[in-house]
């Protein structure tokens, strides 16, 4: 029996350490593989095979042994004195002492790493299970909501087409809004329970980019001119004419940034700008630009934007609402496509939300590269453009604020004098916007003028629109 003195790095360590001799026989053991493998008269004098009976006593060059003598490691099971075992990684070396060669056994007891692991797995399908039932509980809830708040839609709709009276119709339009709003909060929830739970496949399929685009802006324009805002939208020469892709995730897209862009924005103008911004292999990467001269967002606010369920503040979802999905399911879809969605801001200077796709191209469709450079420019021109307007409006006293201001308010007053309140509130908050940089008393005077006509109040809005006039010198709005 060979002797060993171990040094005292050996004896403390964590790892199981074995030293064998040629025919397989422990000749030292560490204080940590006595502990674990408690053999009552030690593991000294003992087989490497009665420890790890998936060893053969008969030589350590044995074919049976060859795996556990290579130098890399392997499961097996180690039995203790008591011929309980548990699971472990054995690696096995040659080495050699001052009495001659011999191998080094390393072993790691991974039974409670093996057992954290089933746990784990355990707890991964669980969270897995639970969020299938989950996915599954908000379709089937979203379906069933869906179905009555679609049926009073209609039948609002039906309604509205047999209905004369001014008070009755108002109250018609106020539910069918109502309606729209909850289905598209409906479609959101659903949406983002699909994307959460990895169940959403995209369809791509060839599609004209340029009609997709005019289709979109035609859902738009009405919305967004009642308000008194411009709205260009552009597509750079060298985007493909048909490309291949899923139309209606791109549009949801571009749905959700508009509505957005129309929300925030009281005055000026949307835009809509698309460019060509690389290809590789008939895959074509496209950018898209949407401009506005709204309210903003301030640059440590940017952060919470895509954040699910998440409004830069409490006072944005009261005045404006939406359930803060639209922007997490915008930068999902992006992400499915192999793109991604950012935003560029300054509070009370619009917003230049940017999102970039790939998607495919036709085999007879040429190849036409833009350069990076090209793109960023023609962005930065049009966002320094939008925003010199923006601030030469909101620059009270200015030509541009004091002509628009006018505009707004021979607007408001056609619309007061309409009774058609829905838009007058679209002009009062514009007029509200403009005035804010304004001295006290006009600001209060617009301030006025906006909850009057929020409370459909006929004379205190003509008094309030007369008393703004007043302040601001002007004799007649034309």
């Amino acid at each position: 029996m060979r002797f060993f003195e171990a040094s005292p790095i050996l004896e403390s360590t964590l790892e199981m350490i074995l030293l064998l001799d040629l025919q397989g026989t422990v000749f030292y053991a560490n204080r940590t593989a006595e502990e674990k493998l408690d053999y009552k008269d030690g593991l000294v004098g003992t087989s490497i095979a009665t420890v790890f009976p998936s060893v053969k006593q008969d030589g350590l060059n044995a074919p049976d042994m060859s795996d556990i003598l290579t130098g890399d490691s392997k499961k097996t099971m180690a039995y203790r004195g008591n011929r309980t075992c548990f699971q472990t990684v054995v690696k096995v070396v040659e080495s050699s002492t001052e009495e001659g060669p011999c191998y080094i056994c390393y072993v790691e007891d991974t039974s409670e790493k093996d057992l954290l692991e089933k746990k784990i797995q355990q707890t991964r399908q669980e969270a897995e299970e639970a969020l299938k039932v989950k996915s599954e509980f908000v379709s089937n809830i979203t379906h069933e909501l869906k179905t009555p708040v679609n049926g009073i839609l209609g039948n609002i709709r039906e309604l509205g087409e047999r209905e004369n009276d001014v008070d009755k119709l108002r109250l018609i339009r106020l539910v069918e809004r109502g309606c729209a709003d909850m289905t598209s909060i409906i479609g959101n929830v659903l949406d983002f329970s699909k994307l959460e739970a990895g169940k959403v496949v995209l369809e791509p399929r060839e599609f004209n980019i340029r009609e997709t685009l005019d289709y979109i802006k035609s859902n738009h324009i009405h919305k967004i001119t009642e308000k008194g805002l411009d709205f260009f939208m552009n597509v750079s020469p060298d985007v493909p004419e048909t490309v291949i892709g899923d139309e209606l995730r791109i549009a949801q897209i571009l749905n959700n940034l508009i509505s957005n862009a129309t929300k925030f924005t009281h005055t000026g103008k949307i835009m809509v700008q698309v460019a060509k911004t690389a290809q590789y292999n008939r895959q074509v990467e496209l950018f898209f630009f949407v401009i506005d001269t709204g309210i903003g967002i301030d640059e440590a606010d940017i952060s919470k934007l895509f954040k699910s369920f998440s409004q830069v503040d409490a006072s944005i979802t009261r005045q404006y609402g939406g359930t803060g999905l639209g922007l997490n399911i915008c930068r999902q879809l992006c992400r499915l496509m192999d793109g991604d969605i950012s935003v560029e801001s300054t509070k009370g200077e619009g917003s230049v939300f940017s999102f970039h796709i790939w998607v495919g191209l036709k085999k007879d469709e040429p190849d036409v590269v833009t350069s990076q450079a090209d793109v960023e420019a023609t962005i930065r021109n049009l966002r320094n453009m939008m925003g010199e307007e923006e601030r030469a409006q909101n620059a009270f006293g200015s030509p541009e604020n004091t002509e628009t201001i006018k505009k707004e308010m021979s607007k408001l007053i056609l619309c007061i004098e309409m009774d058609n309140w829905e838009k007058a509130e679209n002009f009062a908050d514009a007029i509200k916007h403009l005035t804010e940089n304004a001295p006290k008393d006009i600001k209060m005077a617009g301030l006025k003028l906006k909850m009057a006509v929020q409370k459909e109040d006929y004379d205190a809005s003509v008094a309030g629109h007369e008393e703004l006039k007043r302040l601001l010198n002007i004799p007649e709005v034309k």
